[in-house]
């Protein structure tokens, strides 16, 4: 790095200022006012006898640094010299002198000094700043001039006001600088030694012990291992005693200090007192000694009487190095504790059977120990007394019985909660099964009735209506009230819990027995089937996948057979059956090992959707009209923004893309409406064509003519009747299923 030198000295440009101050004035010749100075020329420009001229230009050459000013270019830059001078002491025999050490601070910007002398501990002298910061003049009989840089260098002298200051050395930066100036510097001179601080200082060195006290680090090993502790499962034969018995203890070791807590394991019913700790925390010798130590026998450090008896009753004690009569004992560590291992806990053997798996990752980790087999020191548990629960008496309910066998104040029996606030009813979904059933009978007056059987998944309830016809004689209305149904052929007095029906032992085709009366379920409502079906896992009977594989394993014998029948039930190669064939051809095939419900399940799965054909038109209208109401015109951004996630530019999008890209712009239609249209505008492979969507949308472009009806209306009813589903199965793909039964073999 260049050292800015400015042209013209800039270390002595503040000198020549004030050498201007002071030389130059202005005086009168032949009553002209005119500059006098001593370094004014003579006449023709030559120098006067005994003038000095101020050189024109800088000893260093020009063109290097920067034209900074010096305030600005050697700002926060400091010159640091090592010195010291000798101060004479009167009046005092123990000294002559003192040798004082200072800082020399020599400020660029400036031409500033400061002298600054270190604190002393116990000196007697005001130290600190000696010299606060100023331009020092130079000594007489140059006191016109003040303090450059280039008076100072390593082995010099220096004279602030009168006190004679020795330089002995400097720091690396000031080395640096001065070389840069081309100073040569000397080589750094004598430190002298203060006479006064090294009396003093052997004094201090006389007055410590012969040997300094042992340090016992212990605060790493605390940091290392604070609240690592390591856990055995210990085990105390206490049998050879008096009513004595096996103990069992649980022995923590701790890391941080090498320190032993046991704790007692204490049985029920033991008719011992439970103890806070059978060994309290403290380090644990391995040996028992024969008698107890006196206090004082057993220490860290160990000294001696230097004097003995020799002078009174005094003495002068020094620390022993040789530990004379100490008394060494030695404590459990971490690598005496193994399983299988028995130590001595004050005449206690306790023997260790087992550890926890952190014991275990430590032992592994430090030692290298993998075999932990545990030593089994427990007695088997007694076998569990069966509770046997006296038979229902018929009082109350079954749950209520049994709760006055529990306990001796009876409690009301608890009902299921959580499952009461998960299936009750939110909102649309009402978490109830109905299901349409008949009469099991030979009666032709009961035959024709039918029921719809209500389950109630909240609390496993069931009630039966009954549906009016006319004409019957038979009043219709509420049947069955709304309660739990007992399975038949159970016992009435039993200390068991009976079994009751549960949403699995209803589907269709099945037959169930309420209170004596036999219904057979021959249908149900389409959220029924859209529950199960959901929760495939609970209702096996709607579990696509069980029910392929149950078909496959009936059918795959005469697989060849099957194709040809499908084939043959579909003459004209349409490749879709109707759902009556269908059903008669799947109760052939499987020899009515299939339930009505499982059959069902099949036809849904592949089944043709014939879904309600909504006017475009319509829906368009609708959404422009509320996209008007609410003055939504952003078409132009709507389109761009489609544009923009059409990565592959083929007017295609996803319908979940599309949506997402409809919410963000807070488009104002209601989510069943803008799924709709974006079906109305989706392809064979389910991607939506966002550009005629968006034309479709333009309210302000391609306006739509409101209409005031619909073809088909849409109806929301939540009494159901017992009449077929909104979307019947009507027509099955029965190819796919036969691909995924049997395969694409021929």
């Amino acid at each position: 790095m260049a050292l800015p030198l400015l042209p013209g000295n800039s270390f002595n440009r503040s000198l020549g200022k004030e050498k201007f101050h002071k030389s130059q004035h202005w005086g009168y010749c032949n009553k002209i006012a005119m500059l006098v100075a001593e370094d004014k020329p003579g006449i023709g420009g030559e120098p006067l006898h005994g003038q000095k001229l101020q050189p024109k230009y800088s000893v260093f050459p020009r063109g290097v640094g920067s034209d900074a000013p010096s305030w600005v270019a050697f700002d926060k830059q400091v010159l640091s010299f090592d010195a010291y001078f000798d101060e004479e002491v009167p009046e005092k025999n123990q000294e002559l002198y003192r040798i004082r050490h200072c800082k020399i601070y020599f400020y660029l910007e400036d031409d500033t000094i400061q002298v600054v002398e270190p604190q002393v501990k116990n000196s007697g002298i005001p130290q600190g700043t000696i010299v606060r910061r100023h331009r020092i003049p130079l000594p007489p009989p140059n006191e016109d001039q003040f303090y450059t840089v280039d008076y100072f260098n390593i082995n010099t002298e220096v004279i602030f006001y009168a006190r004679r200051y020795k330089i002995i050395d400097c720091d690396q930066f000031t080395k640096h600088f001065l070389r840069k100036l081309g100073v040569r510097l000397n080589p750094p001179a004598y430190h002298p030694e203060d006479p006064y601080t090294r009396d003093r200082q052997k004094i201090a060195d006389s007055m410590k012990p012969l040997r300094p006290y042992e340090r016992f680090d212990t605060l790493r090993q605390f940091l290392e291992y604070d609240g690592h502790v390591l856990r055995f499962y210990c085990m105390w034969d206490d049998t050879e005693s008096t009513f004595g018995d096996p103990r069992e203890l649980i022995l923590h070791y701790f890391l941080a200090d090498d320190t032993i807590e046991i704790k007692e394991v204490i049985p029920v019913n033991s008719g011992r007192d439970a103890v806070p700790l059978f060994l309290n925390r403290k380090k644990l010798p391995k040996y028992a000694p024969a008698g107890l130590y006196q206090p004082g026998a057993i220490t860290d450090r160990t000294v001696l009487n230097v004097f003995g008896g020799l002078v009174g009753n005094k003495g002068r004690y020094i620390l022993d190095n040789r530990k004379t009569g100490t008394v060494h004992q030695e404590f459990y560590k971490d690598s005496d504790l193994t399983i299988g291992a028995v130590i001595n806990v004050w005449g206690r053997r306790v023997k260790i059977c087992d550890c926890d798996e952190f014991t275990k990752e430590y032992y592994v980790t430090k030692y290298g120990i993998k075999d932990f087999t545990p030593i089994p020191f427990k007695a088997p548990p007694p076998p569990e007394i069966e509770k046997k629960f006296p038979p229902y008496t018929g009082f109350g309910s079954e749950e209520d019985s049994l709760c006055s066998c529990m306990s001796l104040l009876p409690q009301p029996p608890q009902k299921d909660f959580k499952k009461f606030m998960e299936k009750d009813r939110k909102g649309l979904e009402s978490n109830l099964l109905r299901f349409l059933a008949k009469f099991i009978t030979d009666n032709p007056i009961d035959k024709d009735r039918q029921f719809i059987i209500s389950y109630f998944l909240s609390d496993d309830t069931i009630s039966v209506f009954e549906t009016p016809e006319r004409n019957t004689g038979i009043l219709g209305g509420k049947f069955l009230e709304r309660s739990r149904i007992k399975k038949p052929g159970q016992e009435l007095f039993k200390s068991e819990i009976s079994d009751y029906f549960k949403a699995q032992d209803l589907f269709v085709g099945a037959k169930v027995c309420f209170h004596g009366h036999n219904f057979l379920l021959v249908d149900a409502d389409e959220y029924a089937f859209n529950y199960m079906e959901k929760h495939a896992d609970e209702f096996p009977m709607a579990n696509i996948s069980l029910i392929l594989n149950k078909l496959k394993a009936i059918g795959e014998p005469s697989s060849r057979e099957i194709k040809q029948i499908f084939a043959a039930t579909d003459p004209q190669h349409t490749k879709v059956i109707e759902y009556n064939p269908f059903r008669n051809l799947m109760v052939n095939i499987t020899g009515g090992k299939l339930s009505e419900h499982e059959i069902m399940t099949i036809g849904r799965y592949y089944s043709v959707q014939n879904e309600f054909e909504m006017d475009i038109n319509f829906l368009l209208a609708v959404a422009q009209e509320q996209l008007k109401k609410n003055s939504f015109e952003n078409f132009g951004q709507l389109s761009a923004a489609f544009v923009y996630n059409d990565r592959e530019k083929c007017g295609l999008l996803p319908q979940e893309k599309c949506r997402t890209i409809c919410k963000s712009f807070r488009l104002p239609l209601a989510d069943d409406l803008l799924r709709a249209l974006l079906t109305m505008f989706e392809d064979g492979k389910e991607q939506v064509d966002y550009k005629k969507f968006v034309n479709g949308l333009n309210w302000r472009e391609n306006p739509v003519p409101t209409f005031q009806t619909i073809k088909v209306p849409i109806k929301y009813e939540d009494d159901w009747s017992g009449q077929p589903p909104s979307l019947p199965v009507k027509r099955i793909k029965y190819l796919p299923l036969i691909e995924d039964v049997f395969g694409t073999k021929e």
